[in-house]
């Protein structure tokens, strides 16, 4: 499938959050990592499942959704509470719940995680040919691969989901008012952040909101929107402060 390309000469991927777009250049440089990062509570996994199905729902663009500690089932009946039922994408956006291959890792040759991470992503891109890569979670990866040098490590996974030739978005839990993303460098190997938050607005009021803190190859809004989601379709607003 042809990339979509609007904004300048970067084919880009659309996130189909409404508002969001037009502040990134049309959307997520194609061939980026791009951490979906933020406390819990901020729906970051929605927001990721979001854009990987409405590319597969509007463009027939393939998806590959990997869930490390969800189970598939609760992934799907959470999404499809949210309004995003798997049934129009099916044959486009496949979900992997590593968490059965993990109850079963012994009988697996005792290849490490990673590996057996890596090796169905690899054959599903050979057979299906899926664009988008999406990872949840990163400090799930990251505690069961017991990493003996994380920064190298990690530096070495970020370029191998490149070589993939995919887009990449992963998932990455924060603390409440982090400043930092990571511990290990991700911020820097990443190529952009996008970071979901509570705000308090008064005594009774919590607003989820979002900030692209960086996307490489492109003039982006650094700014706070208020993050709303009304029957399957994320979309931004200006910040309510009162």
């Amino acid at each position: 499938m042809a990339s979509t390309s609007t904004g300048g000469k970067v084919p880009r991927i659309r996130t189909y959050v409404d508002g969001l777009d037009e502040k990134i250049e049309g959307g997520i440089p194609q061939g980026q990592v791009v951490m979906v990062a933020g406390e819990p509570g901020t729906l970051k996994s929605s927001f990721a499942f979001h854009v990987a199905y409405h590319n597969a729902l509007k463009e027939g663009r393939k998806a590959l959704y990997i869930t490390m500690e969800q189970s598939r089932e609760s992934l799907l009946q959470n999404m499809a509470g949210l309004g995003m039922d798997i049934a129009p994408v099916a044959g486009k956006l496949s979900i992997v719940d590593i968490g059965l291959i993990r109850k079963n890792l012994d009988v697996l040759d005792r290849r490490s995680w990673i590996e057996v991470l890596k090796m169905y992503a690899r054959n599903m891109r050979e057979s299906q040919g899926y664009e988008l890569l999406v990872l949840d979670s990163l400090q799930v990866l990251e505690t069961l691969s017991e990493f003996q040098h994380p920064r190298a490590d990690l530096f070495q996974f970020f370029e191998w989901i490149r070589g993939l030739g995919v887009t990449g978005l992963i998932i990455l839990e924060v603390r409440p008012e982090a400043r930092d993303f990571g511990s290990y460098g991700e911020d820097y190997l990443s190529d952009g952040i996008v970071h979901l938050m509570m705000s308090r607005i008064n005594e009774e009021t919590i607003q989820r909101r979002l900030r692209v803190v960086k996307m490489r190859s492109t003039n982006h809004s650094t700014n706070l929107y208020s993050l709303l989601l009304e029957k399957g379709k994320f979309r931004i607003a200006r910040v309510i402060s009162t």
